[in-house]
């Protein structure tokens, strides 16, 4: 069973972008956040050209696993969520949390009212802004030298046995497996690196700059709970049909159990950075 090579994203499957909203508050339990080295790389690449403190928009906030972390840092963060759900949860999240203001709406169709911004960054959601419109509007909402900042993480299973045991599962159960998932054996170039398709993106556009990629690694453990939780919070287990979903999410805890109840995971967290031209 193969899946399709083609990793550039065309235009966003809106249904499927919008299903995280179906259970916030478990997608904001089950996924982790991003290392603390990525942040202090984040800053440091966007103050040089700032004068000041940084003001930053994020793109698909979620439920603010990357809004708090620049906020704990001192950022004032204005963050665009579409899907009110998840607005909500964040909109909680920040009650105590000075510097945030949150927007509901699409990216591609919000009033900036002319204002300027130092820092765009987008955690795990640039893929769904509309591609034809998400670089020219990226620059409109940057001040000249402003800094771009797109990161995600993705997640491997460190035992080899039981990531085939998990192969197994899903192929007995999906016609295609599910695209940069745990059942991977390594990264995939094409969502990292001099690779991707925001790599390929980026340097089209001639409205950006000083373009660079990081990778972290961190390493951490989940439970049976835990990794079916993980997995039910990706979009593309949201979208398969219920019957379908609980079953397969069964045999993976059977099969996670029949090897101790615990998962090793591997995490790549990958950083994307630019600049607009001044």
């Amino acid at each position: 069973m193969t899946r399709s090579d083609n990793d550039r994203p065309g235009e966003p499957d809106r249904a499927r972008r919008t299903v995280f909203g179906e259970a916030a508050e478990e997608y904001d339990a089950a996924r982790p956040g991003y290392p603390g080295q990525l942040f202090a790389d984040v800053l440091e690449f966007a103050r040089p050209g700032a004068e000041g403190d940084v003001e930053a928009l994020e793109v698909g906030a979620g439920t603010g696993k990357a809004t708090l972390a620049f906020a704990a840092l001192g950022v004032p963060v204005t963050a665009i969520e579409p899907d009110p759900r998840m607005a909500a949860v964040l909109a909680r999240h920040r009650a105590d949390r000075p510097g945030i203001t949150v927007h509901e709406g699409e990216f591609e169709t919000w009033d900036a009212a002319g204002r300027r911004f130092d820092l765009l960054f987008s955690a795990q959601a640039w893929h769904w802004v509309d591609p034809e419109v998400r670089w020219s509007r990226a620059r409109s909402v940057l001040r000249p030298g402003g800094a771009l900042a797109l990161f995600r993480n993705d997640w491997y299973v460190t035992d080899e046995s039981l990531r085939q045991e998990l192969v197994a599962v899903h192929d007995r159960f999906l016609p295609e497996r599910p695209p940069h998932s745990i059942l991977d054996e390594h990264p995939r170039e094409s969502v990292r690196g001099e690779h991707s398709w925001v790599t390929a993106e980026l340097r089209a556009d001639p409205g950006f700059t000083d373009l660079d990629h990081r990778v972290y690694s961190t390493a951490h453990e989940r439970s049976t709970t835990g990794i079916t939780a993980l997995l039910t919070s990706l979009s593309f287990y949201r979208a398969q049909p219920e019957d379908t979903r609980r079953r397969l999410l069964a045999e993976v805890a059977r099969a996670v159990d029949a090897q101790g109840g615990r998962v090793g995971l591997t995490t790549q967290s990958v950083l994307f950075l630019a600049r607009t031209r001044s």
